[in-house]
């Protein structure tokens, strides 16, 4: 991957890499100069360079130096989100067996939490005048350099614990190659960097920039949910967040029709993108193409898009409400799956050069991957590595339309049991979506006080009466889908990602029945 950076600074070596949310600059020149003093500095300080190296960091030039020095020094970068509890990091620097960590200046108090478990060093300050050129950082380039794993990414595991993902130089090159041909940045052009290093689709906005010569443009901490004052100020041409922004930016009033005349491509993914959402944002983008992309991380990012066509008139209708999240991309194949056969509805399942061999923790395989066996397909039981043939279980929910083209109805493990009846907080959510004063709604599922679990759904959008909310719901759903408990919010909360959450409302909606069943609210 850092060849591939390495490749852009010969072809563009004073076209802008990265700019700051306070105006600071680096070209591709001064950023793989910053990265490889960044090696000899590691490499000079007597600490033995391991396999893995952890990056705990903000979004400062230092930060993105260091993710570009890592992965010269030959070693697997590990990203820490410095927002994250302490338990959290610590478990994650003991998964991943980290010996050493960088850190950025705003992070560095921090990461000295973590002194005890691993080794800590300050990335430098990049100078504003790269030159003397230092001598490029010799590294002992491995037999199979592709196989080699580039990143490590934690996610949520069942258990509590977070499960590591390690994804390949190979899987990730193969994904970026790709979407570079897909959408052709270049030189002049002018990508958002709105993720966290930990989650997975900074590797787009990274990558995808320092691929092709484009200019990485950071955000300041308020800019996301003010999209056209920061898209138009920084002449942003390529956008890519979760679709969570679009409604708070519209609840905010903030999206007005042709605001937004310099973007070219607009990439949503992370969450379900409505209808409602994406004819909000083309209404304010009417020169820019919208597309909707999906991968869970251990498929490298996304591995399906759909891209909308000019006319929303001619937009696919779902049952649901949600753009489709399309067709895999070249080089992989999706089935879907239920009850080990294949069908049009059931669990998405994929294969190809983007999915990764399996998790840094052997023991969370089992029951992740099928198998064909027979003409049946079986999952993966313990102590069975995962072939390239094998298909990964997404544990997402969806429908294959005749023509291949799929839609995310949502996450099997989102599926509760309210009075014994299986519900997909989804599709109460589309039915929510429906009523023409709400512009994004959420479902949630609490502890009920005589036990079992009962529903609460939160909206954005004008005055409705929530009578008049459960009044429609009852038209179209059965009365266990109906949430007793409807609010309407300014602005969902959000996570460090800019994803709704949803945890967080949940808590929100258990403080609200505790304090009714007191009789103090």
């Amino acid at each position: 991957m850092d060849h591939l950076v390495d490749s852009t600074s010969r072809r563009h070596p004073d076209a802008v890499a990265l700019e700051t949310a306070d105006g600071h600059t680096l070209t591709y020149r001064s950023l793989v100069v910053a990265a490889e003093r960044v090696c000899h500095a590691v490499a000079g300080s007597g600490v033995r360079i391991p396999n893995r190296i952890g990056l705990v960091a903000s979004k400062s030039v230092e930060a993105y130096v260091a993710y570009l020095a890592i992965l010269k020094l030959g070693a697997t970068i590990v990203p820490i989100s410095s927002r994250a509890p302490l338990a959290w990091q610590r478990t994650m620097v003991q998964c991943a067996g980290l010996s050493l960590i960088l850190a950025d200046p705003k992070s560095w108090a921090g990461a000295r939490e973590l002194e005890n478990l691993a080794a800590v060093s300050l990335v430098p300050s990049p100078t504003a005048d790269p030159a003397p050129d230092p001598v490029p950082f010799a590294r002992e380039e491995p037999q199979a350099a592709g196989e080699a794993t580039a990143y490590v990414l934690f996610t949520s595991g069942s258990t509590g614990r977070p499960k590591g993902v390690p994804i390949s130089h190979a899987n990730a090159l193969s994904f970026v190659r790709y979407i570079v041909d897909r959408h052709r940045p270049g030189p002049g052009d002018r990508m958002t960097q709105i993720f966290d290093f930990s989650f997975d689709p900074s590797i787009y906005d990274l990558f995808v920039a320092w691929g092709s010569g484009a200019t990485l443009v950071i955000p300041g901490p308020t800019d996301v949910i003010h999209p056209v004052r920061w898209v138009s100020s920084r002449r942003i041409s390529h956008w890519m967040s979760v679709p969570s922004i679009i409604s708070m930016a519209a609840a905010l009033r903030e999206l007005p029709a042709d605001s937004m005349p310099s973007l070219r491509l607009s990439l949503f993914c992370g969450e379900q993108l409505t209808v409602e959402q994406a004819e909000a944002w083309m209404r304010a983008s009417p020169a820019g193409t919208i597309e909707n992309a999906y991968g869970p991380t251990e498929l490298t990012v996304t591995v399906t898009a759909h891209r909308l066509a000019a006319d929303m008139h001619t937009w696919p209708r779902t049952s649901n409400g949600t753009i489709p999240i399309g067709q895999p991309y070249p080089g992989h194949d999706a089935i879907v799956v239920n009850d080990g056969r294949e069908t049009d509805e059931g669990e998405l399942c994929i294969r190809g050069a983007q999915r990764f061999a399996g998790y840094l923790d052997p023991q969370e395989n089992a029951g992740r991957f099928l198998r064909a066996v027979g003409g049946h397909l079986e999952p993966l039981r313990e102590n069975c590595p995962p072939k390239p043939d094998d298909w990964y279980r997404t544990g997402d929910l969806v429908r294959r339309d005749g023509d291949g083209t799929l839609t995310h109805l949502g996450r099997l493990d989102s599926q509760v049991k309210i009075h014994g009846f299986r519900v997909e907080l989804h599709e109460i959510e589309g039915a929510l979506r429906l009523h023409p004063e709400v512009i994004d709604a959420v479902v949630v599922a609490i502890s009920a006080r005589l036990g079992g679990a009962e529903l609460a759904a939160y909206i954005l959008g004008g005055e409705v009466d929530p009578r008049e909310l459960r009044a429609m719901l009852v038209e179209i759903l059965p009365e266990y889908m109906v949430p007793p408990r409807i609010r309407r919010l300014e602005m969902f909360p959000l996570t460090s990602n800019g994803k709704v959450d949803r945890p967080r409302l949940a808590s929100m909606a258990t403080e609200i029945g505790a304090r009714r069943a007191e009789g103090r609210s």
